[in-house]
C-alpha cells in the first residue's frame, strides 16, 4: 500500500511564542497563504492559549496550534483548546508532546471533556484522575489531535491521534525526518483506516532547499503537512513563493502519473464512527451535505441534538444550505429506515424537530431575508431565519409582520401552521400574509405554489404545510407598523375564573390595535397566585396606549407593571443560542370563541389541581375572523382565544383537558403533543380534512413527512 493517501498539501509556520511578534508573524503567514501556524514549546514563554487567543483575534482564516507538553492538566487543556476553537470559528488544532504513557491517558481525558455527554467525566488512570469533572465546552469543530515525538510514539499515534509529527536528532539536509511514515499496518491493527491520520514534517530553511527535496516525503513517506521552522519573515516569504507552488505542482503531476486520487474530503475519524447509529448509511451521505453534516461523535453534536423543549439523540443532522441540497437531504433520508424530523428554529412542540436515532434536516443555514418589492411590501424569508431577525430586517422600512410572541422562534414551523402574534387582532395570522412559497416535496423535487400555480398545495401549506414538504422560502406581504406600546402587568390571580372572564371581556371589547396574552403558573406556598399579562398596542401616543390598557390592567388586583413605547423590533428581540432540553413536553392546546364562566371555572380547577405548571391564553379574533373559514386549513376563524397548558404528566393533564373539550371550538396545531387521532378532527373540519388527505395522497403518499401534527394519506 502506498504511503501517499492523496491528502491535500498544507503548509504551516512553526513559530516562537514571543508575544506580539509571534502574532505579527502569524498575520504575515496568513497573508502569504499558509494554512496554519504552530507555536512551539519554549521555556519561560507566554502561555500558549492566551497567545493563540490574541492570534485568533488578529487573523481570520489561518488555523492555529500550540505544541503543548502533557505535563499540563489535560482537562484544563481540553477546555482551553475548545474555548479558543469557539472564539476562532473552528480553527484550532492540538499538538501534544510527552511520554507515551502520559499522552495515552491525556488524549482520553481531552476527548472526554469534548464529548456530547451530560454526565460528569470520571477517569481513573495512572497519571490522570478525574472524579466527576464537568465536561465542555464543546469545540466549534472536531479538533484534530496531533502527536509530536520520536519514532517510538508512532504506535500511539496510529491508535489515538489524527496527526503524527515525527521528531529525531537524525534529520536530512532539508531538516526533515526521513523514514518515519506512519505504518498502515499499525493503523490497521488499531482498527483504523490509515487515511484518517495525516503525517507532518518539520522543515528548516536553507538556501539550497528546493521543492524536489520535499517531494519524496510526500510520495514515499505520506507527508501532507509541512511546518517551516523559522521566525524570519524573509524565509517565510521565500518558502511561500518559491517552494510551495512548485511542490504543489510536482505532487499533482506525480499523483496523476501514479493514479493516486487527490482527496479533498477527509476520511471520517474512528472517534466519530464509533458513535454511529444503526440504520443510517453514513458513507452514502451526498457529497454536498457531508461537510456540514453532524454525527453523534462530532464536536457540534451537543448543540444540535435537542430542541428548545425536547431532548433528542438523532443519528444524523443534515444541514443543507440551498434548496437543491434540501432535495438531496430528503432523497437520502427517505431511503433510510429511521425517523425523519425537520427543524427550522427548534422551538417546535407538535413538530418534534428531533428524534432518537433518526435523521434531522436542520434548515438553520437557509436564513436569508430579502426585500422583493418596496411598493407592495413584498419580502422573501427563508425557513431558518428567526422572527427576531425578520423584525430587525423590516424595521428600517417601518414594516412588521405579526409572527408569534417570541423572536427566537424559527420561521419555517410557524409560517406553515398559523402564526398568532402580537399584531394578530389588527393584521391577522402570519399565514394570512403569505403570498407564495417554494418547497421541496417528498420526491426531492422543488415546486412553487401560490394562488395561481399549484393553488391547492398553496392552500394546504397555510395551516398544515409540514405534511407536504419542506418550504425553502416564503414570500410575505407585510404591514406598515411604527413604534408600539408594550406592557407587562403582574396581577393577583387568586380569583382565577373572575380574572379570566374580565380579561377576556376587555379583549373582545378592545379596538383591534390591542393584542394581549396571559400566563398563570403554579402558586407558591404563602403567596397569592400570580398572573402575568402582556399586551401590545399598535400606537405610539402615550394617552392612547394607557387608554387601551386600562381595562386590561383592571382585570385583577395589580401588583406591578411596566409600560414602554418601543420599536416592534424590540418586542421581538430575543437571545439566541443552542438548545439543550431534556425529556418530552406534555401539552394540550385549544381554541375558544369566548372565555365563558363555565370555561373559566374549568380553567381555575385545572390550575388549582397542580396538573399544569404553565397555562397561557393568547388573544386571536379581530382581523383573523375576517378570513373565510375555508380559505386556509387554519379553521379557527371564530375563536377569540387560544389556550395551551403544559403539564408534568400526560395522563394527568389529559384527564382534565378531555373533560373541558365541550368548551372549545377548535385546536391550534403548533402547541399540541397529544398524538391521539381525535386531535386531527379537533383541528380541522371534516371538509378541510378531506382536502388535506387528498393533498397528502398526491404529494406525500409514503408519509415521509410524518414527525409532526400528522395527516395520514388515508
Amino acid at each position: 500500500m502506498s504511503a501517499d493517501h492523496g491528502h491535500p498539501l498544507r503548509f504551516g509556520a512553526l513559530l516562537t511564542p514571543d508575544g506580539d511578534a509571534a502574532v505579527e508573524r502569524a498575520r504575515l503567514s496568513e497573508e502569504l497563504g499558509y494554512d496554519l501556524v504552530v507555536l512551539r514549546d519554549a521555556p519561560a514563554a507566554l502561555d500558549p492559549w492566551t497567545l493563540l487567543s490574541w492570534a485568533a483575534a488578529r487573523t481570520s482564516r489561518i488555523h492555529l496550534a500550540a505544541a503543548v507538553p502533557t505535563g499540563d492538566v489535560p482537562a484544563l487543556l481540553g477546555r482551553a483548546a475548545a474555548s479558543v476553537d469557539l472564539l476562532s470559528g473552528g480553527r484550532v488544532t492540538l499538538l501534544l508532546q510527552g511520554s507515551a504513557a502520559h499522552l495515552d491517558e491525556a488524549i482520553d481525558v481531552i476527548r472526554g471533556v469534548w464529548a456530547a455527554d451530560r454526565s460528569p467525566l470520571h477517569f481513573d488512570g495512572r497519571h490522570h484522575r478525574l472524579a466527576g469533572a464537568e465536561r465542555g465546552p464543546a469545540p466549534a469543530h472536531n479538533i484534530p489531535i496531533w502527536i509530536a515525538g520520536p519514532p517510538d510514539l508512532a504506535p500511539l499515534a496510529a491508535r489515538k491521534a489524527d496527526g503524527w509529527l515525527p521528531t529525531s536528532a537524525a534529520t536530512s539536509a532539508a531538516g526533515t525526518v526521513p523514514g518515519t511514515a506512519l505504518s498502515a499496518v499499525a493503523a490497521a491493527e488499531a482498527g483504523r483506516d490509515p487515511r484518517e491520520i495525516i503525517t507532518l514534517a518539520s522543515v528548516r530553511p536553507a538556501p539550497t532547499l528546493r521543492a524536489g527535496d520535499l517531494l519524496p516525503l510526500v510520495l514515499d513517506e505520506g507527508v501532507s503537512t509541512f511546518l517551516l521552522e523559522t521566525d524570519d519573515p524573509a524565509e517565510l516569504r521565500r518558502f511561500a513563493t518559491d517552494i510551495v507552488p512548485a511542490l504543489r505542482a510536482a505532487v499533482t503531476c506525480e499523483r496523476r502519473a501514479r493514479g493516486v486520487a487527490q482527496s479533498g474530503t477527509p476520511v471520517a475519524s474512528t472517534f466519530v464512527r464509533r458513535h454511529r447509529r444503526e440504520g443510517i448509511d453514513y458513507d452514502g451521505i451526498p457529497a454536498a451535505l457531508a461537510s456540514t453534516a453532524i454525527e453523534p461523535g462530532d464536536a457540534g453534536y451537543a448543540r444540535v441534538r435537542s430542541t428548545y423543549l425536547r431532548g433528542g439523540s438523532p443519528g444524523l443532522v443534515l444541514r443543507p444550505g440551498t434548496p437543491g441540497e434540501v432535495g438531496q437531504a430528503v432523497l437520502f433520508a427517505r431511503e433510510q429506515p429511521v425517523k425523519l424530523a425537520v427543524r427550522s428554529g427548534g422551538h417546535g412542540i407538535s413538530g418534534r424537530s428531533t428524534n432518537n436515532g433518526g435523521i434531522v434536516i436542520d434548515l438553520s443555514r437557509l436564513n436569508a431575508i430579502e426585500i422583493l418589492d418596496k411598493a407592495t411590501r413584498r419580502v422573501r424569508v427563508e425557513p431558518g431565519a428567526r422572527w427576531s431577525d425578520v423584525a430587525a430586517a423590516l424595521a428600517p422600512h417601518g414594516w412588521a409582520l405579526s409572527s408569534g410572541d417570541y423572536g427566537g422562534v424559527g420561521v419555517g414551523g410557524l409560517a406553515t401552521s398559523g402564526g398568532i402574534g402580537w399584531l394578530v387582532r389588527e393584521h391577522g395570522l402570519t399565514v394570512d400574509h403569505l403570498r407564495a412559497v417554494d418547497l421541496v416535496l417528498a420526491d426531492g423535487s422543488l415546486v412553487r405554489a401560490d394562488e395561481s400555480e399549484n393553488a391547492e398545495l398553496f392552500w394546504g401549506v397555510r395551516g398544515a404545510g409540514a405534511n407536504f414538504g419542506i418550504v425553502t422560502s416564503f414570500e410575505f406581504e407585510v404591514d406598515e407598523v411604527g413604534p408600539v406600546g408594550f406592557a407587562q402587568f403582574a396581577v393577583d390571580a387568586t380569583d382565577t375564573a373572575g380574572f379570566l372572564q374580565r380579561w377576556g371581556a376587555a379583549l373582545e371589547a378592545a379596538p383591534r390595535d390591542v393584542t394581549s396574552s396571559l400566563i398563570i403558573g403554579q402558586a407558591r406556598p404563602g403567596q397569592p397566585l400570580i398572573g402575568q399579562i402582556m399586551a401590545v398596542v399598535d400606537a405610539d401616543d402615550a394617552e392612547t396606549i394607557v387608554d387601551r390598557l386600562r381595562p386590561i390592567a383592571s382585570a385583577a388586583p395589580l401588583l406591578d407593571y411596566s409600560i414602554q413605547v418601543v420599536p416592534y423590533e424590540a418586542v421581538m428581540n430575543a437571545p439566541q443560542g443552542p438548545h439543550d432540553a431534556q425529556g418530552e413536553p406534555v401539552t394540550r392546546s385549544a381554541l375558544a370563541d369566548h372565555l365563558t364562566p363555565e370555561l373559566t371555572e374549568a380553567v381555575a380547577r385545572l390550575v388549582a389541581s397542580g396538573r399544569t405548571y404553565f397555562f397561557q391564553i393568547r388573544a386571536v379574533g379581530g382581523a383573523t375572523s375576517d378570513v373565510p373559514v375555508d380559505a386556509t386549513p387554519y379553521a379557527g376563524r371564530s375563536a377569540n382565544f387560544q389556550l395551551v397548558a403544559f403539564g408534568p404528566s400526560r395522563r394527568g393533564l389529559d384527564e382534565i383537558w378531555d373533560g373541558m373539550s365541550h368548551h372549545f371550538s377548535g385546536l391550534y396545531i403548533n402547541f399540541e403533543t397529544d398524538l391521539r387521532p381525535e386531535r386531527l378532527h379537533d383541528a380541522y373540519p371534516e371538509a378541510t380534512l378531506r382536502r388535506l388527505r387528498a393533498l397528502k395522497r398526491r404529494y406525500d403518499p409514503g408519509n415521509v413527512f410524518r414527525d409532526n401534527f400528522n395527516i395520514t394519506p388515508s
